[in-house]
């Protein structure tokens, strides 16, 4: 005996929700989309940027010059620049280049150069000269004016020192 079959009921789904989400993620990704301006597109160059990491090595033992910007200790409001160099060799040949500078000051290890820059890039042309694979540094008193720091990297770049060092502090971790 055949059985009596139940008569199928359809169900119905409600598409409003579907497409009111559907119109709100297309609106949202035309808001968010980032589209080249006339600009960008008519540039003919590209620019890659380099890679950056802290820089951790020490400075070198010899072939070292050093421009120190302190402050002194009886008047505090006097800055200066003095220079200083690690080979001993060198020094000898730089005085012979410099015959203003007297050599009972400098064969100290430091000589005084006030914020005379003419001097103090006398020294850096004479120390480039002498051996151009003398790396320099700068090395300043936290509360120095940068403007101090500033003309120092302006005598370094003037005399084509273009690579040089600030020697600072590390960090104490807390």
């Amino acid at each position: 005996m055949p059985k009596v079959k139940k008569k199928r009921m359809s169900f119905v789904i409600d598409m409003t929700p579907l497409v009111d989400i559907t119109f709100l993620l297309l609106t949202f990704l035309m808001f968010t989309a980032q589209f080249k301006s006339e600009s960008e597109s008519a540039q003919t160059f590209t620019i890659e940027r380099p890679g950056a990491a802290a820089d951790t090595t020490k400075l070198p033992d010899k072939d070292l010059a050093v421009i120190k910007i302190a402050i002194a200790k009886e008047n505090k409001l006097d800055t200066s620049y003095y220079f200083t160099i690690a080979n001993s060799k060198d020094k000898d040949a730089i005085l012979s280049k410099l015959p203003d500078v007297d050599p009972e000051r400098f064969k100290a290890g430091i000589i005084k150069c006030d914020r005379d820059s003419i001097l103090l890039s006398n020294f850096v042309r004479a120390t480039l000269s002498v051996n151009p694979k003398t790396r320099f540094a700068i090395e300043a008193d936290k509360s120095v004016r940068f403007k101090l720091a500033f003309d120092a990297m302006n005598i370094l770049r003037k005399n084509k020192a273009l690579t040089f060092n600030f020697v600072t502090e590390k960090k104490k971790n807390n």
